[in-house]
């Protein structure tokens, strides 16, 4: 590992036809899926359901599919009464930005792996003619022999988050337009600190993280994530069972339809009560709107990717360590809190603008 930090790319014309054409069919098989939330999140899972030794691939749909719905949350109930229309599209950049990173990132490994298997050869050599960093290249050489999922799943999680790290976290416009800016609106108004594993009859469990801005705090949530999801084997089948019933649609109605809807109940410009009261409904009150991704936002184009490999420093192996044990992840009643207290805030900014009109 020490040997590949900081490597030189090989030249490409030093590939050979073969080599360039299937580079060239991953690069469009990738560029196919990652269109917006929706299609890379099913791509995801597509791609666990026919490698379930991939860990990652089921872990990064569950966490994207948490992208999508914050991604439509900014168009829901509560955060059109909360945000400005500019400040919904810096959020849902910063968002978008992030999810396309580490599709593009992630999914050319995993479709070299697959191509690996029918070659019955390892060809991660290629990895960085993919842009991907030395780190991954060295990761997928281990595993090739030794076939340790944990150890694959936590070095993606490493390399995902690391990736992200000064291509969005640091980058100067995100930090302007939406961290620190709006660095009490994430963790409070978008519950986006909340990772959410849903499961049948209204289960949810997850991890919530607390300092988003650290890389260090990141890459923990994401073993604690590793915990819930696969340390509990009862709970990972029923999640894996409940997101090949319920396809991805951005709305929150995916996982709670009996408090969401995607289709608005209430009617525009008449003030309502409070609705919750311990993720019920109260009588008579109206679903929350949590509108599908197709309707609430359109497809954008991405510029390319930040160039540059992140891998600089050997001591990120030590978060390779299995020091995580079986977690509950037991979520739901301070997820409940959440959104009464985005209920709230909704309503009090509510009175305040009319207030402000008279």
């Amino acid at each position: 590992m020490k040997k590949k930090i900081s490597p030189a790319v090989s030249n490409s014309n030093e590939l050979t036809l073969s080599e360039k054409k299937l580079l060239n069919r991953i690069i469009v098989i990738t560029q196919d899926h990652n269109v917006n939330n929706l299609t890379r999140t099913k791509a995801y899972l597509a791609f666990y359901l026919q490698h379930p030794d991939i860990h990652w691939a089921f872990l990064g749909h569950m966490v994207s599919r948490n992208g999508g719905w914050n991604m439509t949350d900014l168009k829901g109930d509560f955060l059109t009464r909360l945000l400005s229309k500019k400040e919904q599209e810096s959020f849902f950049h910063f968002l978008e930005r992030g999810n396309w990173l580490i599709f593009q990132d992630a999914y050319p490994q995993f479709l070299l792996y697959e191509e690996s298997l029918k070659q019955n050869r390892p060809l991660f050599y290629l990895l960085p003619h993919l842009n991907v960093s030395t780190f991954m290249e060295t990761v997928w050489n281990y595993y090739w022999s030794v076939r340790d999922p944990f150890i694959l799943c936590m070095a993606l999680v490493i390399n995902e988050q690391s990736y992200l790290e000064k291509r969005v976290i640091q980058n100067d416009h995100y930090q302007k337009e939406v961290l620190s800016k709006f660095e009490f609106s994430l963790q409070d108004w978008l519950s986006f600190n909340q990772i959410l594993f849903p499961a049948e009859g209204e289960k949810l469990k997850g991890q919530t993280l607390h300092q988003f801005q650290s890389l260090h705090e990141r890459i923990l949530l994401g073993k604690r994530l590793y915990a819930v999801l696969f340390r509990n084997k009862n709970f990972h089948l029923q999640a894996l069972d409940w997101a090949k019933r319920h396809p991805h649609t951005g709305s929150r109605k995916d996982y709670w339809p009996h408090l969401f809807n995607d289709i608005k109940e209430s009617v525009p410009g008449i003030p309502y009560p409070l609705r919750l009261k311990a993720c019920r409904l109260r009588d008579g009150a109206k679903r929350i709107y949590s509108p599908k991704l197709e309707y609430a936002w359109k497809n954008i184009s991405q510029p390319e990717a930040e160039p540059g490999d992140w891998f600089q420093d050997i001591s990120v192996v030590d978060y390779l360590a299995d020091d995580i044990e079986m977690m509950d992840g037991e979520i739901k009643s301070e997820y409940c809190k959440t959104l009464e207290r985005l209920e709230v805030a909704a309503l009090a900014q509510k009175a305040v603008s009319l207030l402000d009109q008279r």
